[in-house]
């Protein structure tokens, strides 16, 4: 098979998935890359919804770069985590590498208060 870096993250997806799973009290937060936006959910795998989310496109004016964007995002969602009453929290980074925005929208999240 050729290599297709979307499946090599797909696999790397599905092996990080194994392992975490999000109760109510210590919810996943699952994150979305794409080009132009950074995208953050806080998820309740155990009754299967969605408690919580924010994104670049909301969060962020343009004038900030995108790793800017990424610690902004995960500042709002700790904001709204807290609000919920959830303070700890599993990271999943989709299988994207733990590195530049995606390691700024953790470290965001850690600053607004989160514990992981």
């Amino acid at each position: 098979m050729a290599f297709n870096k979307a499946l090599r993250r797909q696999k790397i997806r599905w092996k990080i998935r194994k392992r975490l799973e999000g109760t109510t009290e210590r919810p996943r937060i699952s994150i979305f890359r794409s080009n132009k936006y950074i995208y953050a959910q806080l998820i309740d795998d155990i009754k299967g919804v969605t408690l919580t989310s924010a994104s670049s496109k909301k969060v962020a004016t343009q004038d900030m770069s995108k790793t800017a964007q990424a610690a902004a995002v995960g500042k709002k969602l700790a904001e709204q985590a807290l609000a919920l009453g959830v303070s700890a929290v599993l990271f999943d980074r989709s299988g994207y590498l733990y590195h530049g925005r995606v390691k700024a929208l953790a470290d965001g999240a850690r600053e607004g208060g989160l514990k992981f």
